[in-house]
C-alpha cells in the first residue's frame, strides 16, 4: 500500500505491484500508473552462474527506446566514451595540423578518416597519437602536401616506421589508394630551409628539371624522395656556385651520407 489517493474516488487503498509496475485503486480498480519506473536495480542467475541485469535504460535527455540490459550492461557507458574519443581525436588533430600548418580542409578530412577508423574499430590496442598522425599523413597524401612521414614522427617523438606500420594498416582496412610521392613537391620547402636568398627559385627550378629527367629515366622508382631531392638540390646549388655541403643538404632532407652520394 502506498499514500497516493486515487484520482477517480479519491480512495488511498492502492495496491502497488512491483513485480510488473503497477498500480490500482483497490476500490474502484482503476490503473493509476503503469510500467513505473524503478531506481533499484535487480540481477538474476544465468546459465553457468552469470549474473546479468534485469530492465532497461531510461535516457534523461529523451523519451527515445534504450537498448536492453544483458550479461553486458556498458550500453549507455559505450556511447559516451565513443564521443569523448571523437573529441579527444578532433582536438589532437587540430593540434598536431596546426603545427603542420595544414589549412581546414585538411583537418577536416583527416577528421572523417578518425571518424571511420573509430566506427571501424581500428583504435583498439593502438595509441590515438599514432592513430592521428596516419590519418594526417593519408590526407598530406591524397591531398598532396609537402609533408613527409618523418615531419610526425619528429613531432611525436615516434620511430618513424612504427608511424609507417599504422599508417599502412589504416590505408589498407579503410580502402583508401595512397597515391605515389611527387619528390617535386619537396624541393622549395627543401631550397627555402637551405637559404639560397634572392636565388633560391633559379635553384629550385633547376632542381625541379633535374628531377624530371630523373623520372624520365626512371631513377626515381623505388628511391625515397628525399634523397632524390638531396642530389637534385646539391647539384643545383653547385651550378648556380652556391658552396653547400653534403653535410648541410643531408641535414635538411634528413637521409644518411651514402645515400645521397649514390643518388
Amino acid at each position: 500500500m502506498t499514500s497516493r489517493v486515487c484520482k477517480n474516488c479519491g480512495c488511498s487503498d492502492i495496491d502497488l505491484d512491483q513485480a510488473r509496475g503497477n498500480a490500482v485503486c483497490t476500490s474502484c480498480g482503476s490503473v493509476l500508473e503503469d510500467n513505473i519506473i524503478v531506481s533499484e536495480v535487480q540481477f538474476v542467475e544465468g546459465s553457468g552462474g552469470i549474473s546479468s541485469a534485469v530492465g532497461q535504460f531510461v535516457s534523461s535527455d529523451g523519451p527515445g527506446k534504450a537498448p536492453l540490459l544483458g550479461t553486458g550492461f556498458h550500453t549507455s557507458i559505450g556511447k559516451e566514451s565513443r564521443a569523448q574519443t571523437l573529441q579527444n581525436g578532433k582536438r589532437q588533430i587540430h593540434h598536431l595540423g596546426s603545427q603542420l600548418q595544414l589549412n581546414q580542409h585538411c583537418l577536416d578530412t583527416a577528421f572523417n578518416f578518425f571518424k571511420m577508423v573509430v566506427s571501424k574499430h581500428l583504435t583498439r590496442g593502438r595509441k590515438m597519437a599514432h592513430i592521428i598522425a596516419a590519418c594526417l599523413y593519408l590526407v598530406c597524401r591524397t591531398e598532396g602536401t609537402p609533408h613527409m612521414l618523418l615531419d610526425l614522427s619528429d613531432l611525436l617523438q615516434v620511430n618513424v616506421y612504427i608511424l609507417g606500420k599504422t599508417f599502412l594498416l589504416l590505408a589498407r582496412e579503410l580502402c583508401i589508394n595512397a597515391p605515389a610521392i611527387d619528390p617535386c613537391l619537396y624541393i622549395p620547402r627543401f631550397a627555402h630551409m637551405l637559404e639560397f636568398g634572392e636565388k633560391t627559385h633559379e635553384v629550385s627550378m633547376t632542381a625541379l628539371r633535374l628531377l624530371q629527367r630523373m623520372k624520365r629515366d626512371w631513377m626515381h622508382t623505388g628511391r625515397r624522395p628525399s634523397g632524390l631531392c638531396g642530389a637534385a638540390l646539391l647539384v643545383a646549388a653547385r651550378m648556380h656556385e652556391f658552396r653547400r655541403t653534403v653535410k648541410d643538404v643531408i641535414g635538411v632532407v634528413k637521409v644518411c651520407q651514402a645515400t645521397l652520394r649514390k643518388r
